[in-house]
């Protein structure tokens, strides 16, 4: 008698990390289901993509629908377009998204409208910036799951504030730590990082280092709010080091802006962006984090490592109640209070939340063989 399917759905970087733990447990031969891999092509860089997969032991994908780059709308109806034909040859008894990415909607709606069970992994978060497409992507795709998978308890009462029906919501942990745990081990030196940076001993000095990511539009596409993050990391870099993988789209409004002249210091290291193995050696001994990552303000969090936030509000609170995180905006001045606090007296120590143990993927696929 053949499994039922579950059709798994992954479209950008940050849900390599989230679906890797996943399909670890449902390809156990004891599982109950037959997994099959989407991978819409949302955000598609072979190279990328290959060492990804590769270094998070993600099978290759079943199918790969290519859909590649474009506006929300253009991307949205795309990805939609090349998924129905998936679910029609398929049949699957569901389909598992996860996070809030345009693919997440996107596929969510199209098994919707077939009456095929969605299943949502990494629901409930919420920043309450409508501004912010991931979290509309977040709210609508909660309103059509039947089973909805939290990171944190109080993802629970926004569901439930939502009108979500509470009896499909269950309380997981965090697959992105399941990872995290998985790899640290692994995780590749910084000096091996920086084997071909000229200076790496300055970098690597008893001083410590930090560590820099930044991609969202908000920050990237404004030159003036651009700029000024720019200078106050160059600041920063005075007292210590700061390494910079430096995102495609950062990359290019440095360069349509002109700022390149604020980055060019030996104190900051511009970098090209990271296998997940490589970035996970750096935050793991950065003696700080500068971030407008969703899912860097949960690793640093994990990690204990103390993480500056570059944004106005987090889909991801617990990281600042209980986790290493602080939020302060573009704000020079916060920015600049934020750091003084890490490298003057640490940081926030915070504590790793309840439930992310590396055993969120497990709880997952336990629920589902009670459910299908």
């Amino acid at each position: 008698m053949s499994k039922p399917k579950i059709v798994c759905v992954v479209g950008a970087r940050p849900n390599f990390m989230k679906i890797a733990p996943i399909m670890a447990q449902l390809n156990k031969p004891e599982c109950k289901f037959e997994p099959y891999l989407v991978h819409t092509g949302q955000h598609y860089d072979a190279e990328m993509k290959h060492s990804f997969f590769d270094q998070l032991g993600i099978p290759e994908p079943d199918v790969d629908l290519g859909v590649g780059s474009g506006s929300h709308a253009v991307q949205t109806a795309e990805v939609m377009k090349r998924f129905e034909p998936v679910l029609d040859e398929q049949v699957p008894a569901a389909i598992l998204v996860v996070g809030d990415v345009n693919s997440t909607i996107a596929c969510a709606l199209v098994a919707v409208k077939k009456d095929i069970p969605v299943i949502h992994v990494e629901a409930g978060l919420r920043s309450y910036d409508r501004k912010m497409p991931e979290e509309i992507n977040r709210v609508l795709t909660d309103q059509i799951s039947d089973l909805l998978f939290t990171t944190e308890r109080h993802a629970r009462d926004n569901l439930a504030r939502e009108g979500v029906a509470v009896e499909g919501v269950h309380f997981v942990g965090n697959v992105m730590i399941d990872t995290l745990l998985n790899h640290v081990k692994r995780a590749v030196p910084v000096a091996e990082t920086l084997a071909a940076v000229e200076n790496k001993e300055q970098l690597l000095s008893e001083a410590g280092f930090a560590l820099l990511t930044m991609h969202r539009p908000s920050n990237v596409d404004n030159k003036e709010t651009l700029e000024r993050l720019l200078a106050v990391v160059r600041e920063t870099s005075e007292r210590v080091p700061v390494i910079f993988p430096v995102h495609p789209r950062t990359a290019s409004r440095i360069e349509q802006f002109s700022l390149e002249k604020l980055l060019d210091t030996p104190h900051i290291c511009c970098l090209p962006p990271l296998g997940y193995l490589e970035l996970l050696g750096m935050m793991s001994k950065a003696r700080l984090v500068l971030t407008d990552s969703g899912g860097i303000q949960e690793e640093t969090t994990a990690l204990g490592v103390p993480c500056v936030t570059l944004r106005e509000n987090t889909e991801r609170p617990i990281t600042v109640t209980e986790g290493t995180n602080t939020i302060v905006g573009t704000d020079v001045d916060k920015i600049r209070s934020a750091v003084n606090e890490v490298l003057s007296n640490g940081g926030k120590g915070g504590c790793v939340p309840e439930f992310w143990d590396g055993r969120a993927a497990e709880r997952i696929v336990a629920v589902l063989e009670e459910q299908f």
